[in-house]
């Protein structure tokens, strides 16, 4: 499947299979003018990174892989939690929060934000070149 950032035109899309197909660390599957859909690949023992977003909100499922999830008003003051597929991890606006890949295959998740995060089209194929470009925003 060729993931294209259809935003904002309609779509119906199997997301499960997307999310599972996506190789890249973060692909923007749809972004409108106040939501956007990424699916990111985060290979075991590879997180995302502590952060926070003080202006939107951040609804994740895990379709596949396992995830130490950590989440909390103050990044010193963290609680975690264990997840799998078919899990949902909704992370509200000024929330400090990390997810961990700990399964032994990549973790797979699309991520849904409120009003979008990423520009338009973006691909990010490793971690370290999503990481340079938040450096560069």
């Amino acid at each position: 499947m060729k993931i294209v950032d259809n935003g904002p035109a309609p779509i119906v899309v199997d997301i499960e299979t997307a999310t599972i197909e996506n190789e890249n660390y973060r692909t923007t599957m749809w972004t409108g003018k106040n939501l956007q859909i990424t699916l990111m690949s985060i290979d075991t023992g590879h997180d995302i990174g502590l952060e926070v977003h003080d202006t939107h909100d951040q609804f994740l499922r895990i379709e596949q892989g396992r995830a130490k999830i950590s989440m909390g008003p103050d990044k010193d003051k963290l609680e975690t939690w264990q997840a799998g597929p078919n899990y949902a991890v909704v992370v509200p606006a000024g929330t400090w929060h990390n997810l961990i890949s700990t399964g032994d295959v990549p973790l797979k998740v699309y991520s849904i934000y409120a009003p979008p995060q990423h520009p338009h089209g973006t691909v990010h194929v490793t971690k370290k070149e999503a990481d340079a470009a938040e450096a560069d925003e």
